[in-house]
């Protein structure tokens, strides 16, 4: 995974510095490297789409479930390029994708929560509260999977922040005016992104860390009789 990270950043930076002593048009050197980069993410969303499909599932096939996972991906793909259609049965749901040059289509399984496979339960949810440098007594309720250590999953929050604001929903969101900042994303980032690295997030709003006060004890006093 850090690999393939690492070779898309040296991809661009690569083209970002050939392109301009190629193509004597300034502009349309610029243009041609926002389409590559624009293509370059597109992709990178289906791979972790194609991915979330194969081992992730949405808890139920409500309108509001359905419509909420729909906007995910249109955050990603555009609205007009994604159409999500529950079966009949109740136990999947379809997609279709439209890309550039073809088209997509696969299902996500429905899986009420506890009924999940055997496989996932082997990996249960353990809490993963998280707060910021500097302000550590606000704390998110987060969660990761049991295997992934505390460090891992800090990285990978970390990684994901990075390749939320890059998406199309995160650059229509910093248009809009709104902050870049960690509670904005974690508020705004689509569930199926954490799931795949292991994160789940219990709560969008963080919570106030409190100090409890031990109620001193009272010592029990001899009678005499």
């Amino acid at each position: 995974m850090k690999s393939s990270k690492l070779d898309e950043a040296r991809f661009l930076a690569v083209l970002q510095r050939v392109l301009p002593k190629t193509i004597q048009d300034p502009h349309l050197a610029n243009s041609i490297y926002e389409q590559v980069v624009t293509e370059v993410r597109l992709y990178k969303s289906l791979d972790s789409f194609e991915k979330f499909a194969a081992k992730g599932s949405l808890p139920d096939a409500q309108p509001a479930t359905v419509e909420e996972f729909k906007g995910q991906l249109a955050g990603n793909f555009g609205e007009e390029n994604v159409v999500v259609t529950p079966k009949d049965d109740g136990k999947a749901v379809s997609v279709e994708i439209a890309l550039p040059d073809h088209i997509v289509n696969t299902e996500v399984k429905v899986v009420a929560p506890g009924e999940e496979e055997d496989e996932l339960a082997d990996a249960p949810f353990i809490p993963f509260p998280v707060s910021l440098p500097n302000d550590p007594s606000l704390v998110w309720s987060l969660a990761r999977k049991e295997n992934l250590g505390p460090d891992e999953a800090v990285r990978a929050l970390a990684n994901i922040q990075e390749e939320f604001w890059s998406t199309k929903k995160g650059q229509k969101l910093q248009r809009d005016g709104v902050d870049k900042s960690f509670a904005e994303f974690i508020t705004n980032v689509p569930a199926a992104a954490l799931s795949e690295s292991g994160i789940k997030r219990y709560h969008k709003d963080p919570e106030t860390l409190k100090e409890m006060n031990l109620v001193p004890t009272i010592q029990a006093q001899p009678v005499e009789f």
